[in-house]
């Protein structure tokens, strides 16, 4: 039985708990069996939490005991550790004071809390960089996590603990966030699905209003679309307090699965914006194919991009200002938190030099580039009036080796500059708020994911997740297996 649970997602793992085909406790023993065999080679879970994983597991009961089940009950989860946190258990947002501390929120997050109310059970916390501030996750604090395809590679980041643990089947699903690319860029990188909701979608309260001027959106990272439209279904909706908050769907994302998306008009970009970096052929290759594919299914294709996109370097620079100013506000969180300011001592390289290049910037800087962002968005978002959806890729680069950002010859800001590839065509969107998923399907010669993107305009991932149901039927990937897999 074991080894057949491995290969379902989150969605046919809570229907055999809703069954009475197996229980939940089953299905948590199981995870927890997959973690410990591939964990020590991929490093991706860095705080166990099983046995209050297994006392959770033992409470879910089979059917709906009188009323509507939890969707996800009984099925295996991990948190990232950055932004969501639950009580009583370490979080350290990769940092290394933190984890010194044994640092330990009173509190779940609001999202932590919803993931709860759906029924997942929490596993443990995967591994993300410091402050989730470089595409890659080679933390001082826990070392670095390995892709399963292959283990010299990263799985990028932030969001790399969750997505190597999701791709080499640890778990079905796994949390993420996304202030850059972090759900889209790691889902690349590992060949798996991730989408980026759009702003004001998913709560990050109560100890945030917005994560890095809202910026920054929570999701999970997947295997199958509809366990990802599932999830969103399951967390959806303004918390008390929340200033930002995405307009309700008509109908349940999970009902879009399977939908007929019709006939899309699809623009697509294949060159990086302001072609301020070089697009690896790989990467063309995968657009080039995604488009012929499109184009099979019934589409209108043709190479077409918003002219905004074209302003890549303000663009670039406004969104450095707004992203510093935001780490720089944290980093003197924590020091009030930790009753001391922080020092140079405390945090990374290129955190410490990140915060000090914003400390040094008057704090009208931040509030232009805000205006410029403000105003840079009315004009992209125009472009959606014409199109429905843009085709890019995730990353203008294959998987990255580790240590390529990590090690930068005594520059701290260097591994930054080098980072700009992997995130040239997911960071406009987390500045203009609309929802992007990353979607595996090509792989290269090396056998490394090289995932395609697709941006919907504001608040409409129903169209997302159209197009992501037709095209997981059309060329299914669910059943690719890494070279590190929990199955084997």
């Amino acid at each position: 039985m074991a080894e057949d649970l491995i290969r379902l997602d989150a969605t046919a793992q809570a229907e055999l708990v809703r069954t009475g085909a197996v229980t939940a406790l089953e299905l948590v023993d199981a995870a927890v069996a997959r973690i410990e065999a591939v964990n020590p080679t991929l490093n991706a879970v860095i705080t166990p939490l099983y046995e209050r994983a297994r006392e959770a597991a033992a409470a879910v009961r089979p059917g709906a005991d009188g009323g509507e089940p939890a969707p996800f009950a009984g099925v295996p989860f991990l948190i990232k550790d950055l932004v969501v946190h639950t009580a009583g258990d370490r979080y350290c947002a990769g940092m290394p004071v933190l984890k010194a501390l044994d640092h330990r929120p009173d509190h779940d997050t609001e999202l932590a809390a919803r993931f709860r109310r759906a029924g997942l059970i929490v596993l443990g916390k995967t591994n993300t960089p410091e402050w989730g501030s470089l595409p890659t996750t080679e933390p001082l604090a826990f070392g670095p996590t390995r892709n399963p395809w292959d283990t010299d590679h990263s799985p990028s980041g932030s969001s790399g603990g969750s997505a190597a643990a999701v791709a080499s089947g640890m778990v079905p699903m796994a949390s993420g966030g996304d202030g850059g690319g972090s759900i889209r860029v790691p889902a690349s990188a590992c060949g798996i699905f991730g989408l980026k909701p759009a702003r004001g979608r998913v709560p990050v309260g109560p100890d945030h209003g917005e994560v890095w001027g809202g910026f920054a959106s929570e999701g999970v990272l997947s295997r199958t679309v509809r366990d990802s439209a599932a999830a969103l279904d399951a967390v959806t909706g303004p918390a008390v307090g929340d200033a930002n908050v995405a307009p309700a769907a008509s109908r349940p994302f999970l009902d879009e699965v399977g939908r007929d998306p019709g006939r899309l008009r699809i623009g697509v970009l294949v060159a990086a914006p302001g072609e301020l970096c070089e697009v690896d052929p790989d990467c063309v290759g995968a657009v080039s194919d995604a488009a012929r594919l499109l184009a099979g299914l019934g589409h209108d294709v043709e190479y077409a991009h918003p002219a905004a996109l074209d302003e890549a370097a303000e663009f670039r620079r406004h969104f450095g200002v707004i992203v510093s100013a935001h780490a720089a506000a944290d980093f003197d969180a924590w020091g009030r938190l930790l009753g001391r300011p922080l020092t140079e001592d405390d945090i990374e390289p290129v955190d410490w030099a990140i915060v000090q290049r914003a400390k040094s910037r008057p704090a009208g800087r931040y509030f232009e580039s805000v205006d410029w962002i403000d105003r840079w968005r009315r004009r992209l978002c125009t472009w959606w009036e014409s199109y429905d959806v843009l085709l890019t890729p995730t990353m203008a680069t294959p998987p990255l080796r580790l240590g390529v950002l990590v090690h930068t010859d005594g520059d701290p800001l260097a591994g930054m500059a080098k980072a700009h590839p992997s995130i040239a065509f997911t960071s406009p969107f987390n500045a203009s708020g609309q929802p992007a998923m990353s979607v595996p399907l090509h792989w290269n010669d090396a056998g490394m994911p090289i995932g395609v993107q697709f941006v919907a305009g504001q608040w409409r991932e129903d169209v997302l997740f159209r197009l992501a149901g037709q095209l997981e039927t059309a060329r299914p990937w669910a059943g690719r297996r890494p070279a590190v897999w929990a199955g084997d």
